[in-house]
């Protein structure tokens, strides 16, 4: 008798804590129909050269999709993930980026997270190694250190830098095994302590102390704005507004790049997530950005470590759960997503797809 109680309460306990685990998490029963749904979407959709909208960015869509099914749930040798991957290979420069005419950075960044995705057996470390070196040389560094757009990076080394593709630089660079200490991420972080709407010893600007209480501690997209006075990102006081999808990629920065969860900084971004937790908008920004938003906001959480986030009123929120509910009741019947917002090109079914999946896939 006394084994079988011992048994009886083996299993309750085992019970209980799959129920716990469904409670903040969707079951992979339900990620497998969602999912299946979008690849037969996105097999249908692939170019003959193995491409996912080629036109609107290069290959930078292409290696999107890869991460996304692969983080998903499908293999590096799965037909169209291995198609894609031959597609990027075959995208590869002999300065070691990935990209077509323009938009240098930020595909390199997004085809190096790729090839460490499908890395078996070391099959892309050479790749990864010179894009890594490819798109440090497009880095913001040779300006003065106190100059506002020191060390970020913008989408082809030319233009301004941006805590968008900033954020995709440090991702990248430490996903292909470059060091927290490499000067390269060290000059990268000061540009993200900048992009910050919180005053003092790692953010000297001064829009970061004109902040509103409700902009305080969340992220901007651009430090530089701060200057242009017809800036719609500029607020009445003269400081810049924080964005949904800004302040999660910032946070994201922050602790991939080692800062813990104590660290003022770190506090600061997760108190302003928690004054503006919701997924019906990017606040900041309304339907615009909206899967780059999900997608950000799923790798945020997910290297923050809580299972639950608890908003300013004290609501807490499965955060995994409510993410693929969201995502799961809004994919198109021929299991795509897109946005109504035409902003950032993701209205096209192949780019709100792709960050659609990477977020399901740090929802599993």
């Amino acid at each position: 008798m006394k084994t079988c109680g011992c048994l009886a309460v083996a299993l309750l306990t085992c019970v209980v804590s799959a129920g716990a685990q469904d409670a903040v998490k969707p079951t992979d029963a339900e990620v497998k129909v969602v999912v299946e749904k979008a690849y037969k979407a996105l097999a249908a959709k692939q170019n003959a050269d193995g491409s996912f909208a080629p036109k609107l960015g290069g290959p930078g869509i292409t290696a999107l999709t890869v991460a996304a099914l692969i983080k998903s749930g499908k293999s590096a040798d799965d037909p169209v993930v291995a198609k894609a991957l031959a597609y990027l290979e075959k995208s590869i420069k002999p300065d070691g980026g990935v990209y077509d005419k323009s938009l240098a950075n930020y595909t390199t960044c997004l085809a190096i997270v790729a090839f460490k995705e499908a890395n078996t057996n070391g099959k892309y470390d050479v790749a990864i190694a010179a894009a890594a070196k490819f798109v440090k040389s497009l880095q913001g560094g040779e300006t003065d250190p106190k100059d506002v757009t020191f060390g970020g990076t913008g989408y082809d080394g030319k233009g301004r830098p941006d805590l968008s593709n900033t954020q995709f630089f440090i991702e990248a660079l430490l996903a292909a095994g470059v060091s927290k200490e490499d000067p390269a991420i060290k000059k990268a972080f000061t540009f993200v302590n900048r992009s910050q709407n919180l005053p003092g010893e790692f953010n000297d600007q001064p829009f970061a102390a004109k902040a509103t209480e409700d902009d305080a501690g969340g992220f901007v997209y651009n430090p530089t704005e701060q200057t242009n006075a017809k800036s719609e990102k500029r607020t009445a006081a003269g400081g810049l507004r924080s964005e949904g999808g800004m302040t999660y990629a910032g946070l994201k920065s922050f602790l991939y790049a080692g800062l813990s969860k104590d660290d003022p900084r770190v506090k600061a971004a997760v108190k302003w997530v928690q004054r503006h937790y919701t997924l019906d908008e990017n606040p900041g920004m309304g339907k615009s950005g909206l899967f780059y938003y999900y997608h950000t906001l799923a790798k945020a959480m997910t290297a923050l470590g809580d299972d639950t986030l608890v908003d300013a009123k004290g609501v807490a929120h499965a955060w995994r759960k409510e993410l693929f509910e969201k995502l799961k009741t809004t994919q198109a019947a021929d299991g795509t997503w897109a946005n109504t917002n035409k902003a950032f090109l993701e209205n096209q079914p192949e780019l709100a797809t792709a960050f659609a999946l990477l977020a399901i896939g740090y929802c599993r």
